[in-house]
């Protein structure tokens, strides 16, 4: 499975264990398209809520729907929360975030993981 940088996914997490994801949702593929030979089994990524609760300030991007993203209503990128998951857990779709919103949610998890990257 070839996944690219920015890519909209859906992941599906209903064996999930409390307070993990426990259904399908979207998320954003964040690592480097050319990071991973195609065939490594796993992708890293940032799952997408439309629980305004969950966007944490400086550690979530608001993202509005449009044809670009697919999504079909207002979502938060949870840099807070990323992760990596397997690629059989993932359906890919045609839709992408931006470049610059790509750059902002890079940025943010850098943020939450304690690295000083200026945005």
């Amino acid at each position: 499975m070839k996944l690219s940088a920015g890519q909209v996914v859906i992941v599906d997490w209903r064996d999930a264990l409390p307070k993990e994801p426990n259904k399908r949702r979207p998320a954003i593929v964040v690592e480097d398209t050319d990071l991973f030979d195609p065939a490594y089994p796993n992708a890293i990524l940032v799952p997408l809520s439309d629980d305004a609760e969950l966007a944490l300030g400086d550690l979530s991007l608001a993202l509005i729907p449009n044809s670009r993203n697919g999504l079909k209503k207002e979502s938060y990128a949870l840099a807070h929360h990323v992760t990596t998951v397997s690629k059989r857990r993932i359906t890919v779709t045609e839709f992408h975030v931006t470049t610059k919103e790509l750059a902002e949610i890079r940025a943010r998890i850098a943020f939450a993981v304690g690295l000083d990257i200026p945005r």
